[in-house]
């Protein structure tokens, strides 16, 4: 008995990791496939490239970890109260209150990346970089939905 445990123990762990790592090798293809779409859209010369990346995966990261953490209060306090009717305005107030702080650090965080690489693009390179974001955004999620109708 104890070896069929160890056996169904083994199977849903290594379940769990192939989830994980699928989740990893696809975030990592999504990130590779924005880089290089971003690379593009930017005509960047090597010598722009080589100061812009570092300071833009640094801002990324940061960008993309303050959304998480709306998210996951977001979603904490739904998972509690099931639906945000049961959530009491003390609750929506302060989710409100947390949203607004995290768009403050979101605003922050690109004002200083705007700062930091505006010496080393154009001002027209940083909008065509916020353009081609939102684009690259764009056709992820239309890749993704064509993908969904498939399945």
């Amino acid at each position: 008995m104890k070896k069929f445990y160890l056996i169904i123990f083994l199977m849903f762990f290594l379940v769990i990791s192939i989830k994980a790592q699928d989740r990893n090798e696809s975030h990592e293809k999504i990130k590779s496939l924005k880089i290089a779409y971003l690379t593009e859209q930017l005509a960047l010369t090597s010598s722009e490239a080589e100061k812009f990346w570092p300071i833009y995966n640094s801002f990324d990261q940061e960008q993309h970890e303050l959304r998480m953490k709306q998210r996951s209060e977001i979603r904490k306090a739904l998972k509690e109260k099931v639906e945000i009717d049961a959530i009491d305005e003390k609750e929506a107030e302060r989710l409100i209150m947390s949203k607004l702080a995290i768009d403050k650090q979101l605003y922050e965080s690109q004002k200083e990346f705007v700062q930091k690489i505006k010496n080393i693009i154009s001002y027209k390179k940083i909008i065509k970089l916020q353009m081609a974001e939102m684009e690259f955004g764009r056709k992820l999620l239309k890749k993704y939905h064509q993908n969904g109708e498939r399945n």
